[in-house]
């Protein structure tokens, strides 16, 4: 399959000084999860936003480079239409509308579909999250973490995407709820054949259910491959999925040196 994301050496600056992505590419394969992976600080977020075109709100803007889906040039693009084509994000934090209800919330994720797709595309999300139909008329700000985690990827799925940008789905909840989402998330993915880039800290989780993982430092990539294959690499089993919070400058400084000694990257 074709990829439906291409992002080619692309450069995002903030306030016209901090130079945040340093000439990052990458791809998304049309239909598959691809997971994009780094510690706080390493340009995840700012990538997605590149995508999405939510970069002006924070005085961010592309410098150079290209933000290509469907082989068309979307960067610089204001935000509904990029909508309108088809890219859904899913904020970190989740970003739900607090004092609505449930449905009201779903509702809002399909003001870009005919009216007539509302009931269907409801039934599919309630399908994928039975615990919203149960609390489909509850004010949305008093729900669980992970159900407004729930809430806020099921008003996605509302909008019917063609590629689905999750940053951090699984920030802030327990391990078995971290296991149920990313769970649906791979149901979702495998039985609507709609393309994720998925943003995580936790790497081996994202790598769980991805065909393809990205590792970024720095503003940069510094190591690809297939899911399978950096789930497997021993190096980055020692240097990046279990390593601490205290551990990560030194993974950085680690995966640095032996991309120079075995030239991963070429």
């Amino acid at each position: 399959m074709s990829d439906l994301l291409r992002i080619e050496n692309l450069e995002v600056v903030y306030n016209d000084v901090v130079l945040v992505l340093k000439g990052l590419s990458l791809a998304a394969e049309a239909g598959k999860i691809t997971a994009l992976l780094g510690a706080n600080g390493a340009g995840k977020s700012t990538t997605l936003k590149a995508i999405s075109g939510l970069l002006e709100g924070e005085d961010g803007a592309i410098t150079d480079g290209a933000v290509l889906l469907d082989g068309q040039a979307v960067h610089g693009r204001p935000p509904e239409e990029i909508v309108r084509r088809g890219v859904f994000q899913v904020m970190e934090g989740r970003r739900i509308f607090q004092d609505l209800n449930v449905e009201e919330n779903l509702r809002c994720g399909a003001f870009t579909r005919p009216r007539g797709e509302f009931r269907e595309s409801l039934d599919k999300v309630y399908g994928y999250f039975p615990r919203l139909k149960e609390r489909r008329r509850q004010i949305a700000g008093y729900m669980s973490g992970g159900e407004q985690q729930m809430l806020a990827i099921g008003r996605a799925i509302m909008a019917r995407p063609r590629l689905l940008l999750l940053d951090e789905p699984s920030l802030g909840l327990a391990p078995l709820l971290v296991e149920e989402i990313f769970e649906i998330i791979q149901r979702f993915n495998q039985a609507e054949g709609v393309t994720v880039l998925l943003v995580e800290q936790n790497a081996r989780v994202a790598l769980s259910v991805a065909s393809r993982g990205y590792i970024m430092e720095g503003g940069r990539i510094v190591m690809d491959g297939a899911a399978e294959e950096l789930l497997g690499n021993p190096d980055v089993q020692e240097f990046y999925l279990g390593m601490g919070a205290s551990g990560q400058r030194k993974s950085y400084r680690n995966i640095k040196h032996y991309r120079r000694r075995k030239r991963w990257l070429g």
